[in-house]
């Protein structure tokens, strides 16, 4: 017989509670909340990134959202305050403990702000929640490290100056073996996820800043660190929480790197969906400067209740 019960009962109030503290979070900051749509014409090239298509009945083809950044963005050049969303996308290619394909993304965007004080204010987020009740899990410090010093520090390569087969060979000495073969962001990639992050003491946040260009589309490049883009991301333990950028507003330096990603996809084989040209066209009418990030917050849920599995936060997991 078929199980059709809902599988998370007891994270359900959890859930309530915390959607509606990040909303007062945001209203106390004078946030303003937008909804954009699911599905748009186009989707991103990013090669990590694989696209749900959708159909219509008279065959009409579209694309659900992976995030709500590209309309999000339009807003923004559009003239939009400070805004933030909570929002449901979809990603191919994520099913496992800690991915769904279908999850839920808070994604806000604070004007004059670099990726350095969008950090920290994610960090205040958390911190705001996690006070929410007694009960609820705390992460206990943070930590900020660059990305190329985190790849010194713990592996010994400088991840601007190596090569896959050096990447791999760094992989193998630490026991990782991936069959296949991977290309070196694939390889930094694994080795940030498999070897580096499992490290990470498991009652702290760790801030990663700097990421190298190639994994980093929609970030401007940073002023100080050649080869390197003004990205962060954010971890509770070995958990990816938060990916933020300070926003490329070049449209010349989007093109090319949007050319670059096409090119790696082809390269792998992967699906080249249609380019969604209205981005483009908003960094060439003027995206103001400004700072954006996205949070898993079924992740930051899972978290706070001290849970190892998403499908324990999500009542109707997709498996």
């Amino acid at each position: 017989m078929t199980d059709w019960r809902p599988g998370a009962a007891p994270a359900r109030a959890a859930r309530a509670r915390l959607l509606a503290g990040l909303r007062a979070f945001f209203a106390a900051r004078g946030v303003l909340e937008v909804e954009t749509p699911i599905l748009s014409r186009g989707a991103p090239q990013d090669p990590m990134l694989e696209s749900w298509e959708a159909q219509a009945p008279g065959g009409e083809r579209g694309y659900l959202q992976t995030s709500p950044e590209y309309p999000m963005k339009r807003l923004l050049a559009d003239g939009a305050p400070d805004i933030y969303q909570i929002a449901r996308v979809f990603r191919g290619g994520e099913s496992g403990p800690r991915h769904n394909p279908e999850f839920t993304l808070l994604e806000w965007y604070r004007l004059g702000l670099d990726h350095h004080a969008l950090a920290r204010e994610v960090v205040a987020l958390i911190a705001d929640q996690a006070a929410q009740s007694p009960d609820w899990h705390a992460p206990r410090g943070c930590e900020a490290i660059a990305y190329a010093d985190l790849f010194r520090s713990t592996l010994g390569v400088d991840p601007a100056e190596t090569n896959a087969a050096e990447l791999e060979r760094v992989a193998g000495d630490h026991g990782l073996v991936i069959r296949g073969g991977l290309d070196r962001d694939g390889w930094l990639d694994a080795l940030i996820s498999l070897v580096i992050a499992p490290g990470f003491p498991p009652d702290r946040l760790t801030i990663l800043f700097d990421y190298p260009e190639s994994q980093a589309v929609l970030a401007r490049p940073c002023a100080d660190r050649p080869g390197y883009a003004a990205r962060f991301e954010l971890y509770w333990g070995d958990l990816e929480l938060a990916n933020g950028y300070h926003e490329l507003i070049d449209p010349a330096v989007f093109r090319q790197r949007r050319e670059r990603d096409i090119a790696q996809r082809r390269a792998r084989g992967q699906p080249l969906p249609p380019v969604d040209d209205h981005l483009e066209a908003a960094l060439e009418s003027g995206l103001p400067d400004c700072a954006g990030v996205a949070l898993g917050v079924d992740r930051l849920l899972m978290r706070l209740l001290g849970v190892s599995r998403i499908d324990q936060v999500i009542d109707f997991p997709w498996e």
